[in-house]
């Protein structure tokens, strides 16, 4: 019986002078849900360096590879655990042709890439690089097709081409280029902002279009098909009203996407220089994901009751001004400990919602916006954020606990608070309790008294990301100023953790 907390999250007043304290009660024996590894997506777009320069670089290249990918970046990649990867896009997807990316390399055709900087596309990447790349990685593929500029025709052939076993025309195509055993592809999206760059549509006409286009993907031998939905942007709950009203007993998943940006004109502010209140501010917009996710569940469970619809954030993380200097177009962007709390409070509030939130996918995987990864010739160097999906992959597949947080919270600029404490919990099939914790104060320790409720615990350890600054980024002439450590703030007092969490910290905790 939950008693000594209300709510999932309570906050007291914020006081300047007041002394950090925080309260955290876990229920261990209340978990009942799995927290899905495919809430750990990434995404990889044909845009800038991601796949060009950060995947794939050719099997002739002078950079280490295997068949043509990167061995710096397919190993630190391995370590994250990824779930799944999607790909082409984003924008590219609905220009993209599948055709055109099959076949002898040197015989593909070029196009422009119309969405990102006009750069010419070689094709050289296409469907068996990306798909024999998510087998390298132990990863599923998510397929984004195309419906904005692409044919019913063309879209059921792909489907086929990758996974028909049979002696179909296209399957005789896919050994022709090379490939005998059909791959497995489970999730393919049907589109890609149907409502912009996908085709500029609205959401009644999309909604019949998609039920035509899904028809037509079919299931080939024993691959079965989960097939997403074009969904809405941030605060477009009116698409998500219509697609669910129109279509919803036609797919497995749908689609939302949520930036955390400034504006979508003019400056969005630097990557690395900002002060406390832009820092203050950007943990804000990020925790407004909350309303918006349980604004589009609400959406989905007058439709869809018993949850057969999972609701998939294929894309989400935080947009900057391209760095100085870099190829307008391509979204090269620094990554900071600010992107880190990002991503740390972004992941906990996730785990709350896996009833319905089956996926999500940060953007992107190297080089472009929140990315893992960013590269320049042969350096490779991981970003504060690789380290927190790679701290947080102990929470992929656990059962989520649910819990109660006291914490103080600050108010920042367009009337939005901020707890100073973010957390999530999860039990892992070992019976390992892993608690991840975060200390948004730029200048002010936690002292928090963590309470597994009656839970035996024999011993606390964990690692830890902090730094001197928010604004410390690891760059190819320093990769090591923000990587994570051990961390010994963490003891066990007459069955109670007590906790000093620094300023500007994420910890992982593991209790035994």
């Amino acid at each position: 019986m939950r008693t000594l907390f209300v709510g999932v999250l309570a906050c007291i007043a914020f006081t300047m002078n007041a002394q950090k304290n925080a309260q955290i009660r876990i229920y261990p024996e209340q978990g009942t849900r799995q927290i899905s590894r495919h809430i750990y997506g990434q995404f990889a777009e044909h845009l800038g360096s991601c796949i060009y320069g950060g995947l794939w670089v050719g099997p002739e290249s002078d950079i280490p590879n295997t068949d043509g990918y990167r061995n710096d970046v397919l190993e630190a990649l391995k370590n994250l655990q990824i779930p799944n990867l999607r790909w082409p896009g984003g924008c590219f997807a609905d220009e993209y042709h599948w055709m055109d990316g099959i076949g002898p390399r040197e015989n593909r055709p070029k196009m422009v890439n119309n969405n990102w900087g006009g750069t010419i596309e070689d094709n050289s990447f296409g469907t068996h690089e990306f798909l024999n790349l998510c087998e390298l990685l132990g990863c599923e593929p998510y397929i984004s097709a195309n419906v904005g500029s692409g044919t019913v025709e063309e879209m059921a052939k792909w489907v086929e081409y990758m996974t028909s076993e049979g002696d179909s025309p296209m399957a005789r195509l896919r050994r022709e280029n090379g490939r005998d055993k059909a791959w497995k592809v489970k999730f393919l999206g049907v589109g890609n902002e149907s409502w912009g760059c996908g085709g500029s549509m609205r959401p009644e006409y999309y909604a019949d279009l998609y039920r035509r286009y899904a028809t037509y993907c079919r299931n080939y031998d024993d691959n079965r098909l989960f097939k997403i939905a074009s969904g809405a942007s941030d605060y477009d709950y009116n698409w998500t009203e219509v697609l669910m009203k129109n279509a919803g007993g036609h797919m497995d998943g749908l689609s939302l996407h949520y930036y955390t940006v400034t504006g979508w004109s003019g400056s969005k502010g630097s990557a690395t220089e900002f002060n406390k209140e832009d820092y203050y501010w950007t943990m804000g917009k990020c925790l407004e994901i909350e309303d918006v996710l349980v604004k589009h569940i609400r959406i989905m469970d007058k439709y869809d009751p018993r949850k057969k619809v999972a609701l998939m954030l294929d894309e989400w993380g935080t947009w900057w001004d391209e760095e100085p200097g870099t190829i307008r177009g391509h979204l090269y962007q620094q990554n900071t400990m600010r992107d880190a709390f990002v991503a740390a409070l972004t992941l906990n509030l996730f785990h709350k919602y896996t009833d319905r939130l089956k996926m999500t996918n940060i953007a992107q995987i190297v080089n472009v916006l929140q990315s893992m990864i960013l590269t320049n010739n042969e350096k490779m160097v991981l970003t504060p954020t690789y380290h927190i999906f790679e701290m947080y992959k102990v929470h992929q597949d656990a059962t989520h606990l649910p819990l109660d947080l006291i914490c103080e919270k600050v108010s920042v600029r367009d009337n939005r608070e901020v707890p100073l404490v973010s957390a999530s919990a999860s039990k892992d099939n070992n019976g390992k309790i892993h608690i991840t914790l975060a200390n948004v104060d730029l200048d002010n320790n936690q002292e928090i008294t963590l309470d597994l409720n009656n839970q035996k615990i024999s011993k606390v350890n964990g690692r830890i990301l902090t730094s001197r600054s928010i604004n410390d980024h690891n760059t190819f002439d320093n990769p090591e100023l923000v990587k994570p450590v051990a961390f010994t703030g963490a003891k066990v007092e007459k069955g109670l953790v007590k906790i000093n969490l620094p300023a500007k910290s994420i910890v992982v905790l593991e209790v035994n």
